[in-house]
């Protein structure tokens, strides 16, 4: 193949990823109407004014660590790091929209401080946007049969959005996220067995993210 002929092949290839790519970030964005969460204890239910815009199913793991405690022993840390690929049904098939991590909060809202441990962050593989949110309220997994059904799993919660960041070309798919739902939780609960410190052990977890923002946007 000739240079001429590599070059149009590969103005093919990156024009059809293109395409690809504008139809699901049309198909992911045209879909709000379409997500419907369950309904929810009140602990975690997102406050009036705000509706449901994108929803992922999560597949990672939640990372703990063991430290020393008080009284000479040693346990796991609760606060967990989570790790995961937040996924959507995309024309009969699993599409990857958001990668789902712990970052420092780079564009933090009026009066929060972001601590230097980070926050969760979800960020849009689509146009790069973020969102850093902190936990609000959870709920026992087991507890609730239609949001949280699953016993012995990571709980479920409310998030509210602390930052917000567009993507490097203007992408807002997360920009204008408020609130976020971890609903249908399944795994990543702090580990059971005794521990050493300084040792981290991943936890396997899937959960449905659902992303809430303010009717006025």
């Amino acid at each position: 193949m000739n240079k001429q002929a590599k070059k149009n092949a590969s103005a093919r290839i990156l024009f059809a990823a293109a395409l690809v790519l504008a139809c699901a970030v049309g198909t992911v964005t045209g879909a709000a109407a379409q997500v419907t969460p369950p309904t929810t204890p009140t602990d975690i239910a997102v406050p009036a004014g705000n509706s449901p815009f994108l929803v992922g199913h999560a597949y990672g793991s939640q990372g703990y660590t063991c430290l020393p405690t008080s009284t000479g022993g040693t346990a796991w840390n609760p606060s967990a790091r989570p790790e995961a690929t937040l996924f959507t049904d995309l024309f009969g098939a699993q599409f990857q929209i958001i990668t789902h991590f712990q970052s420092i909060n780079e564009k933090p809202k009026p009066g929060i401080v972001p601590p230097l441990s980070g926050n969760a962050t979800w960020q849009s593989s689509l146009d790069t946007s973020r969102v850093w949110a902190v936990k609000v309220k959870g709920i026992d997994a087991g507890s609730d049969p239609s949001s949280c059904p699953n016993s012995g799993s990571i709980q479920c919660l409310l998030l509210q959005s602390v930052g917000n960041e567009k993507g490097p070309t203007g992408g807002n798919l997360l920009f204008k996220t408020t609130f976020i739902q971890r609903l249908n939780t399944a795994g990543g609960a702090v580990p059971t067995t005794a521990c050493s410190v300084g040792q981290t052990q991943l936890q396997p977890y899937t959960a449905d993210y659902y992303f809430f923002r303010a009717d006025n946007n």
